[in-house]
């Protein structure tokens, strides 16, 4: 049976992204080649929240975006058995985004990411993102898995 659930040094392992840009703590729910649902944990030390914005921290709506495509990135990468020293998995498209509600420190962020369609090596997702159950953000994207 697979693993259901991965920790933040099993997302190192899978996809390049580092601190201060990898923006997933854990993936859970996974059903390889289908869904996951990616968790980010927001906290006040970010260290976007120092311009963004002054009366009211407010975390962008590109790293949402980003957070969502690593959610997504990572699925691949863990549905495929690939490590990130021999593939990567890079964002091609973003469409029909919306940001419904300001995400603030102290929330979870949860991206629920559903493969839409793959052809090849591009993937599609329907991405949605909730702090407790509120739809916060959504979009549509899509990513090309690159192998050397």
């Amino acid at each position: 049976m697979k693993k259901k659930e991965l920790n933040i040094e099993e997302i190192k392992n899978l996809i390049p992204h580092r601190y201060p840009f990898l923006l997933i703590d854990k993936l859970i729910d996974i059903i390889p080649n289908t869904s996951a649902t990616g968790i980010k944990n927001v906290t006040f030390n970010e260290n976007f929240f120092q311009g963004h914005f002054e009366s009211m921290s407010v975390m962008p709506g590109a790293l949402i975006i980003e957070s969502m495509a690593q959610s997504a990135g990572t699925l691949v990468m863990y549905s495929l058995k690939k490590k990130s020293k021999n593939t990567s998995v890079y964002l091609l498209t973003v469409d029909k985004a919306k940001f419904r509600k300001p995400v603030c420190p102290g929330d979870v962020l949860m991206n629920k990411v559903e493969k839409k369609q793959q052809i090849k090596n591009i993937w599609k997702f329907t991405c949605r993102s909730f702090v407790n159950d509120n739809l916060v953000s959504q979009a549509e994207i899509a990513a090309i898995l690159n192998t050397p």
